[in-house]
């Protein structure tokens, strides 16, 4: 069976990319970094290899949003694509709102919770973690 394929990029259309396979992990992240960097109350992210991401067009800018990790955003229209980091070393995060069929993915746990804003509350059954999740567990 051939791999899944998900297609998404910013809103300008100069970043483009192309994600192969099912995410490692969706998530809702409720931390202030996210927060702050996508100027919402919470941001959805997706989880691939590495090596499973192409982009298909311009690459996004890189900036150091803090010690070993880097959020990358298209250069023209301000738009979050993707997020790397130290500790999880080959991965990388695709926000589920750049792609062109968020609908695709959905979302499995919120992470960050203990940072969640009091006026943010989801109608699920979605586990809830305090920091970021433990690898491996769902």
């Amino acid at each position: 069976m051939p791999d899944k394929i998900f297609n998404g990029g910013c809103q300008c259309g100069a970043v483009r990319y192309q994600a192969k396979g099912e995410p490692i992990m969706a998530a809702i992240c409720h931390c202030s970094m996210c927060r702050r960097a996508n100027a919402a109350p919470v941001v959805a992210w997706a989880m691939f290899e590495d090596s499973r991401v192409t982009f298909t067009r311009s690459r996004p800018r890189n900036f150091a949003s803090s010690q070993g990790a880097e959020r990358g955003f298209c250069g023209t229209c301000g738009t979050q694509i993707c997020f790397t980091a130290e500790y999880i070393p080959g991965l990388i995060d695709i926000t589920i709102g750049s792609l062109d069929q968020p609908d695709s993915i959905e979302p499995e746990l919120h992470y960050w919770h203990a940072r969640h804003l009091a006026w943010v509350e989801f109608a699920d059954e979605l586990p809830r973690h305090q920091e970021f999740p433990p690898m491996g567990e769902g």
